[in-house]
């Protein structure tokens, strides 16, 4: 554990203030800077040199400040590391394009349930920082591990590491998909032969050798040692469960391949599934009016994610999708086969409202809305009973709203203030 006596902050948010909270309690002298206070911040206006410079994942490496510090010599370390390195308890660490939070969640519901007592931080629940400050340790921390945040991993090592996945997101900031292949993988640089290593199954043969550790896979492949077939992964039945599907049940096989290292019974698995409660802005049901299903997938921020949801909704009566914001990718092609197939309408928001029309015209009926409130009474329209209005945006929310959070409520509100037309919705 690096002991400091002087440290800089990046970043005023939860991390930010929990990082300055842990590092003020051990006595280090901090300083916090961020964007919305001190936007003309240079670096030769602090009055001391830090030891190390503790970085929010919202900075990327290229950030001008971020740069000066590299200049200047002067150590980076995330806000998780900083936590991680103060732990006093084995660690969980969950990474990959999708789905992350989800799992943390259910690692953390499997192990209450077989007795144990887990916290969840990083992405998800507690900045690890706060997470270590608690008064009652836990017997695990389960931490969400962004590629933002692996970026300036030096000594992370997590007890069991799992990789759920791979998929195109975020290379606005990492610039190509080998590069961010590259930082999900760091994750496990620093693995010991003891420790857990759990990797799709078809990842394997590139990344076997190259990695410590026990290995632990898990898909639908037969090969898996943990597989997701027909609603069950081994002795687990997820029937009757939010996972019994061709999406999330992958993930089950993840979740059992890291609670069978913990020593966790299967059944404990399985009776956290049954009363597994969704996360908010994940394939939510928000209402269902005459008929018709309004789902909030606020948080699919990349087109692997809006896809997903899509197959999820699709497998009953047609998909109205609700789809637009910020883009973070460029490239639209992957989704158009499933759009054209699953889709009745496409309805479109934000900023990347063009260049979706231009990719996905051809393919689905598209409606140009602008807003979200303006998409929600457009699709109560066309929908029919049986069909779901699905808002999973592929996009991230910062050209209209604050968060996913606000542009999940945002839709939330506008399905409530939907009207019934007396037969169903769609035939009025």
């Amino acid at each position: 554990m690096h002991n400091y006596k002087t440290a800089l902050v990046i970043g005023c948010g939860r991390s930010g203030r929990a990082a300055e909270a842990l590092l003020r309690s051990e006595g280090v002298t901090t300083v916090s800077i961020c964007q919305e206070i001190t936007p003309d911040y240079r670096y030769e206006d602090l009055y001391f040199t830090p030891d190390v410079a503790i970085i929010s994942p919202g900075f990327s490496l290229k950030h001008p400040w971020i740069n000066d510090l590299i200049e200047r010599g002067i150590p980076l370390l995330s806000e998780l590391e900083l936590g991680w390195s103060r732990r006093h308890c084995p660690v969980i660490a969950v990474t990959g394009s999708n789905g992350k939070s989800t799992v943390v969640k259910w690692i953390t519901d499997a192990l209450a349930q077989a007795g144990q007592r887990a916290v969840p931080c990083g992405n998800y629940g507690f900045p690890v920082c706060a997470a270590v400050m608690l008064h009652d340790v836990p017997d695990w921390l389960v931490i969400e591990v962004s590629s933002f945040q692996l970026e300036t991993m030096q000594e992370f090592r997590p007890d069991i590491g799992l990789l759920l996945n791979v998929l195109p997101n975020h290379l606005d900031r990492h610039g190509s998909m080998e590069n961010y292949r590259n930082l999900k993988f760091r994750l496990f640089a620093n693995i010991l032969t003891t420790d857990t290593v759990v990797i799709p199954c078809a990842m394997v043969s590139n990344t076997a050798n190259k990695i410590s550790g026990v290995l632990k896979t898990f898909g639908t492949e037969q090969e898996a040692d943990f597989r997701y077939s027909d609603g069950r992964v081994g002795e687990i039945n997820l029937n009757g469960t939010l996972f019994a599907n061709e999406i999330l049940g992958v993930a089950g096989g993840a979740v059992a391949a890291v609670c069978a290292a913990c020593g966790i019974p299967p059944a404990a698995v399985e009776a956290s599934a049954r009363v597994f409660e969704p996360l908010p802005h994940r394939t939510a049901l928000v209402a269902e009016i005459g008929g018709v299903k309004y789902v909030d997938d606020s948080k699919a921020t990349n087109i692997v994610a809006m896809c997903a949801a899509v197959k999820m909704c699709s497998r009953s009566g047609k998909v109205h999708l609700i789809a637009g914001g910020r883009a973070k990718e460029r490239d639209l092609s992957l989704a158009k086969d499933l759009l054209a197939q699953r889709v009745s309408h496409l309805y479109l928001i934000g900023e990347a409202s063009g260049m979706m029309q231009a990719a996905w015209g051809d393919a689905v009926r598209c409606i140009s809305c602008g807003t979200l409130g303006a998409a929600v009474e457009a699709a109560q329209k066309q929908a029919k009973p049986g069909d779901t209005v699905l808002l999973s945006p592929a996009c991230t929310s910062f050209d209209q709203f604050r968060d996913f959070n606000e542009r999940g409520d945002c839709f939330a509100a506008a399905v409530c203030g939907l009207r019934e037309t007396g037969r169903s919705v769609g035939n009025g």
